[in-house]
């Protein structure tokens, strides 16, 4: 059995990025599928406050990185000769605002880039990804860095 094409590419695509190596990559990714179809593209950068902080507390170094998270991710696009839409959120836990931001914004896919990492000498895909794609309710595209 062939995959739908169709479905591999939406109009609605939201792109997480979280100052990680696979982010360019990801992006990347994220401009050309949503070129392909004049897509919109929307890229979310979460910042995670600790539960001992006020949601809203100012948490001005993370907010400094994720600046140039986004800038990094408007230069991607910008080259790619795509608008993109961008936005940096404080929730608690990554996953539910991930989800969260994909409901809002009405996105048909969530295209996440997801770096290697292990844990006691094994791949591990961490709490955020499991949530998105259990609790998503539009398609996610998983995009794994290389192995070093």
């Amino acid at each position: 059995m062939g995959v739908d094409q169709d479905h591999l590419t939406s109009s609605r695509i939201m792109v997480t990025v979280g100052g990680n190596r696979v982010d360019e990559e990801t992006v990347r990714l994220a401009c050309r599928m949503a070129k392909a179809r004049s897509g919109k593209l929307y890229a979310v950068h979460i910042i995670e406050v600790n539960r001992a902080l006020p949601l809203s507390a100012p948490v001005e170094e993370a907010v400094r990185h994720g600046e140039e998270v986004l800038d990094a991710v408007e230069q991607l696009a910008s080259e790619a000769e795509l608008a993109v839409e961008t936005e940096m959120v404080q929730a608690r836990d990554t996953g539910p605002a991930i989800v969260g931001e994909a409901e809002e914004w009405g996105a048909e896919l969530i295209v996440m880039g997801l770096p290697y990492k292990r844990r006691f000498g094994e791949f591990n895909l961490g709490r955020t990804v499991p949530y998105v794609l259990k609790n998503a309710n539009c398609r996610v595209l998983l995009y794994r860095e290389k192995l070093s």
